[in-house]
This record gives structure tokens, C-alpha cells and sequence, in this order.
């Protein structure tokens, strides 16, 4: 720091040629810039002005030392106006990740509104089913479906998702409406990752193992499965939604749905969040319409 001391003192100076007006240009006393001047002479074993009466003009070495120190301002007010910028206008690199069918439907057109919005950002979108280390892998921030795992990630609510069983009006000809979770197990239950469903039963929350001839870690496999009239499926809102409104698929059991579950960002524990990742956030926030958020 010491090394600094002065330098604003002696631009001020060799630019306003007069300790006074340099003064009035800092906001200080001309008592302080002539000390602060005399402490960077000594300092550099080094004459920079000539004083007189009348005026005060650089020495030779002055001159020379004008020239570097102005630089370094300008490069220093440019890094200033560069973070002032940073905070008003997103840009520079953001990596992201979300699930696969979600990112698709939801996440993706919203990055690429945000990118048409601030052209300066260099976006990096990874969309995978997979948790990945936000930390290790060098991600601003991660979107994630249902009840969030402990960890020191921090998260904020984007939106909400509704689980729904359902079947298609020939699945339901067939083998009949089942108004009980006890009567899952003669049913076809078309599974995904789990082997269980979850529901609530009593106020409390409840998983119930199920059975069937199809499994598929694919949203939209199952989905047409069961529109084809294969099996029982749950599924949350953003795939089955439209069919239900169709009456394509009819929804089955709702006295024993769950409560609906959150749509989250995680991103790494940092009280100085960067503004092109809390813009992006808040940007999602009120795109997916999370009231209160």
C-alpha cells in the first residue's frame, strides 16, 4: 500500500501544475498533497517538480513517471468501470445444468431468452439426469427436481411440481379404476428409477412399492407408454399435464396425492453471488412464476 501513497497526489498536481488546485480537485488540504508529494520524492530518491512562486511543472523524471502513473490510473478506473458494468449488464461465462426433460421444456428456452436479452454472456448448458459436483466441475448453478438432498449447496424455490397417477381411458376399460393404493398391486405400474410410488395417506407421507412390464428411466418413455394404454404411471405435471387436459390420460388416486414438491437452483455457498447468476435466477423466478420466491 505504501508504494501507492501519493501517486493520486502527484497526477492532480502535474496535471492541474499548482498544489492548490490539486487539493480543491481531491477534496483535501494543500498541506496534505505537498506532504504526500514530499514522501514520494524521498521515497523514489527522486526531484519530480520544479516549484516556484508563480507555477510548478515537472522535472525530466517527472515527466516520466507522470506518464506511467497516468496509465495505471486509467487502467484502474477501467477495472472500476468494468465491475459497474458487470453489475447493470451480465456477461462473461455461465455454466449451468438441469434435468434432461425439464431443462428441455422449461430451463432452455428461458437461458435462451436470457442470452438474447444480454448477448454478452457466454453460456454453457449441461442438461443430464446425473447430480453433478457443482464445485469440483466448475458450475455458477444447478436445477433440481423434488426434495433437495442436505448439503452446503445454497437453494432457492423456482417453482413447483404436482405428481400425478394416471392411466388412459383403454388402460382403465380393460382393468378397471383402482380407488385404493392396496389395489395398485394388480395393476401394471409402469416404473422409472424407483420402485416405489409416493403418496400421501392420513397426512403422512407414504411410498408404495409397485409392479409392471416396463421400466425406463425416461419421462417421456413412460408417458407414451401410458397413453398407449400399457400400465399406470406417475408422472409429474410438466409431462402428463397436457394429456390430462386432453382426457387422454385420466388421473388416478388424488385423495392419496402428494403434496407438490419444489423446482429448485443450487449453487455454491458464496455470500458474493455473482450478478449475472442472481439476475438469471431472479429471471427464472418470475418466468416460472413462483409467488413470494
Amino acid at each position: 500500500m505504501q508504494r501507492w501513497e501519493g501517486v493520486n497526489e502527484f497526477v492532480a498536481v502535474a496535471e492541474t501544475e499548482s498544489f492548490t488546485r490539486a487539493a480543491k480537485r481531491l477534496d483535501v488540504s494543500t498541506a496534505h498533497v505537498s506532504r504526500q508529494i514530499s514522501a514520494l520524492e524521498d521515497r523514489l530518491s527522486t526531484r519530480l517538480f520544479y516549484r516556484t512562486t508563480r507555477r510548478v511543472s515537472t522535472t525530466e523524471a517527472g515527466q516520466i513517471y507522470y506518464q506511467h502513473c497516468r496509465q495505471i490510473l486509467d487502467a484502474l478506473e477501467q477495472a472500476e468501470r468494468s465491475m459497474t458494468n458487470m453489475q447493470l449488464v451480465p456477461q462473461g461465462r455461465l455454466r449451468l445444468t438441469a434435468p434432461v426433460t425439464y431443462g428441455e421444456k422449461s430451463i432452455a428456452p428461458l437461458v435462451n431468452d436470457f442470452v438474447l436479452r444480454y448477448p454478452e454472456l457466454d453460456v454453457e448448458m449441461k442438461l443430464t439426469n446425473q447430480q453433478l459436483d457443482l464445485v469440483a466441475e466448475g458450475y455458477d448453478l444447478a436445477v433440481r427436481l423434488g426434495k433437495l438432498d442436505d448439503s452446503s449447496l445454497m437453494a432457492r424455490r423456482l417453482a413447483s411440481r404436482t405428481l400425478y397417477v394416471c392411466a388412459s381411458p383403454a388402460y382403465l376399460a380393460v382393468h378397471g379404476t383402482p380407488h385404493s393404493l392396496s389395489e395398485l398391486e394388480h395393476h401394471n405400474c409402469l416404473q422409472g428409477n424407483l420402485g416405489y410410488w409416493r403418496f400421501q395417506d392420513a397426512g403422512h407421507p407414504r411410498n408404495v412399492r409397485i409392479r409392471g412390464n416396463v421400466r425406463c428411466d425416461s419421462g417421456r418413455a413412460l408417458l407414451d407408454a401410458a397413453l398407449k394404454g400399457v400400465g399406470i404411471v406417475q408422472l409429474p405435471d410438466y409431462y402428463v399435464g397436457p394429456a390430462l387436459d386432453a382426457g387422454t390420460l385420466i388421473p388416478l388416486l388424488t385423495h392419496y396425492q402428494e403434496d407438490d414438491d419444489g423446482i429448485w437452483a443450487v449453487y455454491p455457498h458464496n455470500r458474493h453471488l455473482s450478478p449475472k447468476v442472481r439476475m438469471l435466477l431472479d429471471y427464472f423466478v418470475d418466468s416460472l412464476g413462483v409467488p413470494n420466491a
